[in-house]
């Protein structure tokens, strides 16, 4: 699918104030989640993270298909993260996601939005090319009924991508993705946001995404287009993802 507006991006909207007080309470619940013993590694769809193949070798620019077909086993996600659901965060955030799906010229249908996503990635931390939904009737979210739904848990005890538990959510989509960067580019190197925009995209088809690197900046795109984390090359870089959702395409 072709687009006028590939993202939308929003800068410095965040006070410092604020990125550093979602940062501490994000940092505070890993911390926590860690003491208890709980996994706090980001997870991929086929479980290419790094705590599954710890060792093997870690893969940037390739996707997972071109992983695959290579034939070798490769992680192409490093990073720690848990959930935030505070409601003063997502009543910060939400005014920008409905802004940007408005002004961007997408104006998706959205009617709901998954907890937000507190990521870390310290030095050599990535994640490497993906993206974070399809559109279409196949690739809604399925109910799971414990004891009923005839699929497989994931080794770790959590659901198998693609199903879900919450109400909410069964039968959606995920449209719109929203990342924030919460820390000052000065204080870290590498750790770009990077698009593919497509074969058919005016000009360079893999972008870096320029305009979120300054702290407090908010960048909205649809969930179907791939990107990337780049590898961090020095200090550490803290962000927040948020998916909203609605019903498939049409």
């Amino acid at each position: 699918m072709q687009l006028k507006n590939s993202y939308y991006y929003f800068t410095s909207v965040l006070s410092t104030e604020v990125c550093q007080k979602i940062i501490d309470l994000g940092l505070n619940k890993l911390d926590n989640l860690e003491k208890q013993g709980e996994d706090t590694y980001g997870v991929t769809s086929g479980r290419l993270e790094k705590q599954s193949l710890d060792s093997l070798k870690p893969i940037n620019e390739k996707s997972n298909e071109e992983i695959k077909s290579t034939g070798k086993n490769y992680y192409h996600r490093d990073s720690k993260i848990c959930w935030l659901s505070d409601k003063w965060i997502f009543e910060t955030l939400a005014p920008y996601i409905y802004e940007a799906n408005k002004a961007a010229g997408w104006n998706f249908d959205l009617d709901y939005h998954e907890q937000i996503q507190f990521s870390v990635y310290n030095k050599n931390q990535f994640y490497g090319w993906h993206f974070d939904g399809a559109q279409d009737h196949f690739s809604k979210i399925k109910r799971y009924i414990p004891g009923i739904t005839n699929i497989t848990m994931q080794k770790d005890g959590r659901l198998p991508f693609s199903h879900s538990q919450n109400n909410k959510l069964v039968g959606k989509v995920r449209k719109l993705s929203m990342t924030v960067n919460l820390n000052n580019s000065n204080n870290y190197e590498g750790g770009d946001l990077k698009f593919d925009l497509g074969p058919h995209s005016p000009g360079n088809r893999y972008q870096v995404c320029e305009e979120s690197k300054k702290q407090g900046s908010i960048i909205v795109f649809p969930s179907f287009i791939p990107h990337q984390v780049t590898p961090v090359e020095k200090g550490t870089r803290y962000s927040l993802v948020l998916w909203s959702s609605g019903n498939p395409l049409r």
